[in-house]
């Protein structure tokens, strides 16, 4: 293909080499990939006798009585712990007594078996091309540098868990200071075992086939048997010593780092960071200019104050509830984690804060996940303040934030120079953002409270090495000045860790880990942080409200209003049989203000959740409950917005009900609460902070067609927290049936509404209203 640079290294008709003595009898391990084939010419043309054996067809005893005197683990899908089959035992027995080496899974097997952790990268990569840095030695010996190596994966070793007993021996270059990104090598130290992450046999790897002659010349299982080809780490210091080699050549060809000081982990990953949001400043509709167009023009999401937010909880101490898919500490704790789901289920389980980690690398997040965050708690009464918890450093990463909807920005003292420390923090507030300040030492806190920090968060964990303490927070209370809200931070996992910090004055407690393996989250913080907290869903009266649309009679409606009706719904459509005339439309407005319901429903504390979030379609049907008269509902099918809105005045329309395809968006532009109608299949059902409830209708309305109660079912199985409206051919007769074949429609079925099946001959029965009504009621008495 013209124009993209590759070139075929492929063995063009090539020749073979003699037979080689010392690899008469190499084994290949297949783990089931088709590079295999590949593997085996490359080594049969280099002069080995190779036999291949399927990774579940055969035995370590096998083996064994076959006296290898090579071991090769070929490529292979999968992860090593669950589908390289013997790989890694006969890795682990022949370590030591022969040379053994690893292609792409087969170095993960290396990787895994001396003890390292293979991880999801975060990309995957299917024949990608990448210029190679190594250290020259071993398999590399003989070979230039930043040579071409093709790539196909999405697992490799971490450097955080890299074994004492290997070390990296080559990676792909690509960040500014030089220091090694994704491992692509590693060797043991002291056993003839090297691993390759990328595929040598490859026809896009340049000089493959040499690193496969370097192996096959190697003998026995020790590296002392193989000077020429592995000096020793303390040999190669030397020899670059004698040789006057500077360190920095040393650290930039990666042979070693044991001669330089070794970063943190908070260096490597403030590093990494610079480099990709220097990248993405440069992307077209990322750049610092697009991003401030985009805030100029007032679209970000609405915000909370964050410290007033934090002051807020139902519990002693507030909670911050992390989402953490991975930590360099922990490894992966939860990747199949949906964030917005998370977040919803943390808002519901009483957190003030709902911290979002944002760095991909290190801890599998992204700016996604926090603007998905923010979408679901969208509507949400008293919803959580949300934190951007990233290593930031740059206003370009705070504008960001905002843009995605964060309330608040972690700003980390230790990585920041204190004018860049305050340049940030005033941005922050610019923006109205007051940010969470993070400090691990006495020192820290003094430049926080300097700074005016009205909330600090003390790390637990020192992050230059990932260690925790939990009494750091309580060591540092002394020097905080009243009113500033301190947070514990890092290493909470259960009750005790949480109480000495109640004693001693701390406000708020941030959790990660131990909320994300939480198999059930609201009782795990109810027993971390002592007390109780009521889901929410007993909040409300637990039995469906009534509506009889289609009233076209002041009679009509009172008879309705006295039976126990809570909704009077009236149709505004020209042309409809069932439309009323604007006096006819007054009148009943009139009955509906002034005839006080028989028994009204028992106002709910909309407050008695104080401090906890509730969910959106609790809190409206809870809002349309209140109340001793009957609420009058205007019908409208695709009529302008306009006329929604005059009608709306005109009739003092308590709710507006859209029975069209009118758009989700004008629920907020209408000011009375909105049910809209939606199909069983039409999306945006459950979108919360727009239509007070859906209604679920069968056609039109008013058809009498019976509704498909499988459909309600898989609706509210689909959304545990919908609430809807039932409409659509139900009568006094099968009202009870309908309702007992839907799970807990006490709780999920927030109305039924009655048009056709209250009507005789196309009139309205004042009998079926009254028997409706009653059945309703008599079935919600009945399983109370």
């Amino acid at each position: 293909m013209p124009g993209l640079g590759l070139v075929d290294h492929s063995p063009n008709n090539p020749k073979p080499c003699t037979h080689l003595s010392t690899a008469s009898n190499l084994v290949l391990i297949d783990n089931y990939d088709s590079f295999t084939w590949n593997v085996y010419q490359y080594l049969v043309l280099e002069g080995a006798t190779v036999k291949v054996f399927r990774n579940d067809e055969v035995t370590l005893a096998q083996l064994v009585d076959i006296k290898p005197t090579q071991l090769v683990v070929s490529p292979g899908p999968g992860h090593p712990h669950t589908d390289a089959g013997i790989s890694c035992e006969v890795i682990r027995h022949f370590a030591g007594k022969i040379p053994i080496f690893g292609v792409c899974m087969g170095e993960q097997c290396i990787f895994s078996v001396f003890g390292g952790k293979v991880e999801v990268t975060g990309e995957i990569l299917h024949g990608k091309t990448s210029p190679l840095r190594h250290d020259s030695q071993g398999i590399y010996e003989g070979l230039p540098q930043d040579i071409p190596v093709t790539r196909y994966h999405s697992l490799a070793g971490t450097h955080l868990s890299l074994p004492d007993s290997l070390e990296v021996t080559s990676w792909i270059p690509g960040l500014p200071d030089g220091s090694k990104s994704i491992i692509m090598g590693v060797r043991h130290k002291k056993f003839v075992v090297e691993g390759v992450q990328f595929h040598p046999e490859s026809i896009l790897t340049e000089e493959g086939r040499v690193m496969l002659r370097n192996f096959l010349r190697m003998e026995g299982g020790m590296w002392d048997e193989n000077r020429s080809h592995c000096n020793s780490s303390k040999e190669r210091i030397a020899a670059k010593s004698i040789n006057g080699a500077g360190d920095a050549q040393e650290s930039s060809n990666g042979a070693t780092t044991a001669e330089q000081p070794r970063q943190s982990i908070l260096e490597q990953i403030f590093g990494h960071r610079r480099h990709s949001v220097e990248a993405q400043k440069l992307v077209l509709s990322q750049r610092p200019s697009d991003l401030q167009a985009s805030y100029d023009l007032s679209i970000s999401p609405p915000q909370i104050a964050f410290v007033e937010r934090l002051r807020t909880s139902p519990y002693n101490l507030s909670l911050m509830a992390e989402i953490k898919r991975a930590s360099p500490s922990k490894g992966v704790i939860s990747l199949n984690t949906c964030a917005p789901q998370q977040a919803r289920k943390y808002a519901l389980a009483g957190a003030s804060v709902i911290s979002v980690l944002t760095e991909p690398e290190w801890f599998k997040g992204s700016i996604d996940d926090l603007r998905a965050v923010r979408q679901s708690l969208e509507g949400m009464p008293n919803r959580p303040a949300v934190l951007r918890k990233d290593f930031i450093f740059d206003e370009y990463q705070i504008l960001e934030a905002r843009l995605a909807g964060a309330d608040t920005v972690l700003l980390i003292v230790k990585m920041l120079e204190q004018d860049t420390l305050r340049k940030l923090y005033e941005y922050s507030q610019s923006l109205g953002m007051e940010p969470l300040v993070e400090v691990n030492t006495l020192d820290e806190m003094d430049v926080a409270i300097s700074l005016g920090a009205q909330v600090i968060g003390v790390n637990n964990r020192d992050l230059t090495n990932f260690e925790v303490d939990l009494d750091t927070t309580s060591r540092l209370m002394h020097r905080v000045p009243v009113g500033t809200i301190v947070c514990a931070l890092s290493g909470i996992s259960g009750p005790k860790d949480v109480a000495a910090y109640s004693k001693n004055g701390v406000g708020a407690v941030l959790v990660g880990e131990a909320l994300m393996r939480a198999t059930d989250t609201a009782a795990f913080v109810q027993e971390l942080l002592g007390g109780s907290l009521d889901d929410g869903l007993s909040q409300t009266e637990d039995f469906p409200m009534v509506k009889v649309c289609g009233t076209r009679s002041p009679e009509a409606a009172k008879v309705a209003i006295e039976a126990g009706a809570d909704l009077i719904g009236i149709i505004l459509v020209e042309g409809r049989k069932r439309c009323v005339t604007r006096d006819v439309a007054l009148t009943i407005s009139h009955v509906c203000k002034t005839i006080r319901k028989p028994r009204p429903r028992k106002a709910t504390a909309m407050g008695s959740r104080s401090g906890a979030a509730s969910e959106y379609f609790e809190h409206t049907t809870n809002s349309l409950r209140q109340g001793d008269r009957a609420l009058l509902v205007g019908v409208f099918q695709n009529q302008p917005l306009d006329y929604i809105l005059e009608q709306q005045r005109t009739l003092s329309l308590d709710l507006v009900q859209l029975h069209g395809s009118e758009p989700i968006e004008w629920a907020p532009l209408i000011p009375v609460p909105v049910l809209r109608r939606f199909g069983f299949e039409e999306p945006g059902l459950g979108r919360r902070g727009y239509h007070a409830l859906p209604l679920l209708d069968s056609a039109a309305g008013g058809t009498g067609q019976t509704l498909n109660v499988v459909k309600v079912r898989k609706i509210l199985e689909a959304d545990a927290r919908v609430r809807v409206v039932l409409a659509g051919g139900l009568t006094p007769v099968n009202v009870k049936e309908v309702l007992k074949q839907v799970p807990d429609f006490r709780r999920r079925i927030a109305a039924v509404d009655v048009s056709s099946g209250v009507e005789e001959d196309g009139v309205q029965s004042l009998d079926k209203i009254r028997a409706f009504i009653t059945a309703v009621k008599a079935m919600s008495e009945d399983s109370a």
